[in-house]
C-alpha cells in the first residue's frame, strides 16, 4: 500500500525536474541562413524555454506563435511556428554541443531550409 502512495509522488517529482528549462539552449542565437558561403546571411533567434514545456521568443525577427521544447534521448530540441504574414514557417532545431542545428519548412513558399546557429 505504501509503495502505491509513493509512486505518484515520485512521478510528479521526476516530471517537475524534467520541466526545468535547460540553460544551454535558452537565450540568444545567430542563425546562419547563407545559401552560399561567400554571401553571409544571418538572422537572430531568441529562445525563451518555459518550465511548462512551451517556447517563447523570436526567429528571423518574427515572434514565435506556438512552440514546444523537450529534452529526451540525450538531446534538447525545440519546435515552433512563426509567420511572415503570408503563411506559416515550421521550425525544428536541436542543441548539438555548443551550437544549434535546425530546419525550417515554409509550405507556402515551397522550401525546406537547413541551418545552423551559434552564440
Amino acid at each position: 500500500m505504501r509503495l502505491i502512495a509513493i509512486l505518484p509522488l515520485a512521478l510528479m517529482i521526476t516530471q517537475a525536474g524534467a520541466a526545468e528549462p535547460p540553460g544551454a539552449l535558452q537565450g540568444n542565437w545567430t542563425v546562419d541562413l547563407s545559401a552560399k558561403p561567400e554571401e553571409p546571411y544571418v538572422k537572430p533567434m531568441v529562445l525563451d524555454l518555459q518550465a511548462d514545456g512551451t517556447v517563447k521568443g523570436s526567429f528571423y525577427e518574427s515572434d514565435i506563435l506556438a512552440g514546444r521544447w523537450k529534452t529526451d534521448r540525450g538531446r534538447t530540441c525545440v519546435s515552433f511556428r512563426t509567420t511572415d504574414g503570408a503563411g506559416p514557417y515550421h521550425t525544428a532545431a536541436c542543441l548539438v554541443g555548443d551550437h544549434v542545428e535546425g530546419q525550417t519548412w515554409a509550405e507556402h513558399r515551397n522550401f525546406l531550409f537547413n541551418w545552423n546557429a551559434k552564440r
